[in-house]
């Protein structure tokens, strides 16, 4: 239990505060441009990681918003509600009010999620033709023309469109997402035998895990896979999801507001910057 508190302290300190997160877009760009030069250049060895199938990529990123939803759906809960009770705020109700509020950032990331890659989907479709390999025509019929990759697929066709990478687009957007919800840590105060306490350290070790994963596989999606184009599109579009919200619409009155609420500036315990 102690190696856990000594774990939360420390991320607190390293992870919740504002440098990292002011810096993060700026290393995912780098990566994005120094991965793909490398690529390009065959400077990169042979890895388990360059195969799709390898475990970090099948039971993480290809359901790499499920992961960031499940937990940051509790940690928003308690966060929020044991910060909305304090009296620097409101009362349980306006507490659980508060709660429903900012749970709805996560009703928009699955919006921007789906949306994105719906779109990026649309694009590899409009983009693309169908290659059938050692697949004769027969006489007298004229060739098959697809019109999606999933139909291509289905003859055992190989599908060669504009592919945005959706990688880049959500292991980025993700990343920033938990950074930015991790900023209500820097005023909440909870006595150190609470369990709950423990249950927030619990989830702050499991996010920054997670976020620590999302930015390593990103880094292999930029060695290993995609243009250089696909790439640095994607991350941008997962970049201007976060700027979007938490930048500019989260600061607006209908909407489900920053991780911190207004709190007075007199408060010791204020120190997010909008």
């Amino acid at each position: 239990m102690e190696r856990l508190e000594r774990s939360g302290r420390w991320l607190r300190a390293a992870l919740a505060r504002g440098p990292l997160r002011r810096r993060l877009p700026a290393l995912l760009l780098a990566i994005a441009v120094l991965g793909s030069a490398l690529k390009d250049s065959d400077l990169v060895p042979d890895t388990p990681l360059q195969n799709k199938r390898n475990p970090l990529n099948v039971y993480f990123v290809k359901v790499a918003w499920a992961w960031t939803l499940w937990l940051l759906l509790p940690f928003i809960t308690l966060t929020t509600y044991e910060l909305g009770r304090s009296k620097l705020l409101y009362g349980r109700t306006r507490s659980a009010l508060l709660v429903l509020r900012r749970l709805g950032a996560l009703l928009v990331g699955t919006a921007v999620w789906y949306l994105c890659t719906e779109l990026f989907i649309y694009i590899e479709n409009l983009t693309g033709e169908c290659s059938l390999q050692g697949k004769p025509s027969q006489p007298g019929q004229p060739p098959r023309l697809y019109g999606s990759k999933r139909e291509c697929q289905r003859d055992s066709g190989v599908w060669s469109g504009f592919d945005i990478s959706g990688h880049c687009f959500l292991l980025s957007y993700c990343a920033m997402m938990i950074l930015e919800e991790l900023a209500v840590l820097e005023a909440l105060a909870i006595e150190h035998s609470s369990k709950l306490r423990v249950v927030i350290n619990v989830l702050l070790v499991s996010l920054c895990s997670l976020t620590m994963i999302w930015v390593f596989m990103f880094l292999c999606t930029a060695l290993y896979f995609h243009d250089f184009s696909q790439k640095l599109l994607g991350v941008l579009i997962g970049l201007a999801a976060w700027y979007g919200t938490y930048r500019f619409w989260y600061l607006k009155p209908f909407s489900p507001g920053l991780p911190l609420p207004n709190i007075p500036l007199s408060s010791k315990k204020y120190s997010y910057s909008r």
